[in-house]
């Protein structure tokens, strides 16, 4: 005998909540409504009137899809959340190992989870989670089938009451209504697993004395059945045989077994029974016709007797009897065809199952059927007398026998198909979780590598730049250099130009200077700088007495004839070239003059 899985703890660990928070916060996933732009918190849409909507009618949708089809800016928290509890129920949709329209109506939950894992994080999907706890208790109906009996009903009301529980939940935002419902669905499972033990220790008690005698039925079947084969017999003979002894045999074997005495003798005897009714099989050996049919009645007595405890009827032999007579006088008797008596073969001598074969099929969970057509029924225990396999549902409810060579038949075309182990919602979201921290470590990765590019990108374009700044501060200062240099030949140009011409302008002031000084006649007057520092001071005025020519010599006096004043006449041109001296000639004249005058009147006065 088989038991069906308990109620087992799953071996996932519980999700790490930075882990959690970094998927939430950091994973993107191609093709999301994720927002293009930071958002604030005020202005962060609320969720949960829409998921409600969805949870009340029992919508089959992703979460994902839901938001994608309504305009609204969703955060990135809530994108991921969506994402993740649509990931993780679409996992347990397909590996959970439920029946399809039990896992499809809890996958429903989604709704929930998402709304959960945004506020709460890890803990929303851990094993203290009561949505958590609730699903992974769900293995115990693994062999739940939408067969529409009592124990499918009374899932499915569980079911629809957690539509209400899940709409007071999202009401009241809030997940106390559910851990109201888990804590009576689990004090319920605690319960009916004790029913469901008793029911199946005594349904296999009677499902193993029912076991004998169907075996002790058929291998009576069998053993009439090649007896009687295709003949044609006395009617009295075939009622006897379906009547009495028939029954006979199946009472002995199943007590006895068919190789005690009284089962080899209760075979004999029908085969003697048949071979004296039957003029084929009698009629070429009538001695031994004779001496058969002398004994035949006291030996079906006797076995009766010795196995029923009782007399056989009085008038149940008479048939047989006036058989008999008419046989072994040679009156032709009525023959009439045995029918269609049906019976199988191998019970006439059946092969025992080796224990070792049967083994690994017990305790397993098969399936008959597709998708939520699919009715499912457990291993219960392997009858060995009969060579039956008992099914029963996850209620313990026996669902039907099947013998052992139509089973692995149909395990061999595959009409029959074992569930794989049950995938517990724990191993899922510990999966989940893990594939989705490898998918967030290759996108920081990514990330990662595509900063380092941007940042040696901007580094060459810094550099570039930098170099091109310098290259143009370079040109800037090669042209500032070409320019300055054609300023300073132009300077240079410019000065010289000017010092020719200053040159000039001496020379020719020399000359006229020379010119001058030697149309100096005596009497001519210049006028010298007093003091050639400070031209603010009157200059003197000096008149031509003497010009030595030999000498170069000029010597001046003033105005009274004093004061006499010696001049070189090259110190002279030099000095009247630099503007310290010049020729007054004309004035001089008109000054001496008016002095003339001047010193006329006053004589005259």
């Amino acid at each position: 005998m088989a038991q069906p899985p308990g109620r087992q703890a799953s071996g996932a660990q519980q999700p790490h909540p930075e882990l959690v928070q970094a998927i939430l916060k950091g994973i993107r996933v191609p093709e999301l409504p994720y927002p293009v732009a930071r958002q604030q918190d005020d202005v962060i849409p609320d969720w949960l009137p829409l998921l409600a909507d969805c949870w009340r009618e029992q919508q089959d949708k992703r979460v994902i899809d839901v938001l994608s089809a309504v305009g609204e800016t969703w955060s990135v928290r809530q994108v991921n959340a969506a994402y993740l509890a649509d990931r993780i129920m679409d996992v347990f949709l397909q590996t959970s190992g439920l029946h399809a329209t039990l896992v499809r109506r809890c996958a429903r939950l989604r709704f929930i989870l998402a709304w959960q894992i945004s506020e709460q994080g890890a803990s929303a999907i851990g094993a203290d989670s009561p949505v958590h706890g609730w699903l992974d208790s769900l293995h115990t109906l693994r062999g739940w089938s939408d067969s529409g009996g009592r124990a499918a009903r009374q899932v499915s009301g569980w079911l629809d009451a957690l539509v209400d529980v899940g709409n007071r939940c999202l009401e009241e935002r809030n997940l106390a209504p559910f851990q109201a419902f888990a804590r009576d669905w689990h004090k319920e499972q605690t319960q009916k697993e004790g029913r469901i033990d008793r029911l199946r220790q005594r349904l296999l008690e009677t499902e193993r004395g029912a076991a004998r005698q169907r075996a002790a039925e058929q291998m009576a079947r069998a053993v009439v059945g090649r007896a009687l084969g295709r003949r044609e017999l006395p009617p009295a003979v075939i009622v006897f045989v379906e009547r009495y002894w028939l029954p006979l045999l199946r009472q002995v074997i199943w007590s006895d077994g068919l190789a005690s005495d009284n089962g080899r003798h209760a075979a004999k005897l029908l085969e003697w029974m048949i071979w004296v009714s039957d003029p084929k099989l009698s009629d070429k050996e009538r001695d031994k016709l004779y001496h058969v049919g002398e004994q035949l009645s006291d030996k079906i007595n006797e076995v009766w007797a010795r196995v029923q405890q009782e007399k056989l009827p009085a008038d149940a032999l008479q048939g047989i009897e006036e058989t008999m007579v008419a046989r072994l006088r040679g009156t032709p008797v009525d023959l009439a065809p045995v029918g269609n008596f049906t019976y199988e073969p191998r019970w006439l001598n059946p092969t025992p199952i080796d224990s070792a074969e049967v083994r690994p099929y017990e305790g397993v969970w098969f399936v008959e059927g597709e998708d939520e057509a699919q009715q499912r029924q457990f291993f219960f225990a392997y009858l060995e007398e009969a060579q039956e396999i008992l099914w029963t549902n996850g209620e313990g409810v026996k669902l039907g026998l099947m013998s052992w060579h139509d089973f692995r038949d149909s395990i061999a075309r595959g009409r029959l198909q074992s569930l794989p182990p049950i995938n517990h919602f724990g191993d899922v979201v510990s999966d989940t979780v893990g594939k989705l921290e490898q998918v967030l470590r290759k996108q920081v990765e990514k990330r990662r590598e595509a900063r380092a590019k941007a940042e040696a990108q901007a580094a060459k374009v810094r550099e570039e730049r930098a170099m091109a700044e310098q290259k143009r501060q370079e040109e800037e200062a090669r042209r500032a250099a070409e320019e300055a240099e054609a300023r300073a030949r132009e300077e240079a140009e410019e000065r010289a130009r000017e010092e020719a011409e200053q040159t000039r302008l001496k020379k020719e002031r020399l000359e006229m200077a020379r010119r001058q000084v030697d149309a100096l006649k005596l009497g001519n007057w210049i006028a010298v700088a007093a003091d050639a520092a400070d031209p603010s001071q009157e200059a003197r005025k000096l008149k031509l007495a003497v010009r030595l020519n030999a000498t170069g010599k000029l010597v001046f006096v003033d105005r009274l004839g004093l004061n006499r004043t010696e001049m070189v006449a090259d110190a002279l041109v030099e000095a009247i070239a630099g503007g310290q001296a010049r020729v007054m000639s004309s004035e001089a004249e008109f000054e001496d003059t008016l002095s003339r005058v001047v010193g006329r009147i006053r004589v005259g006065r």
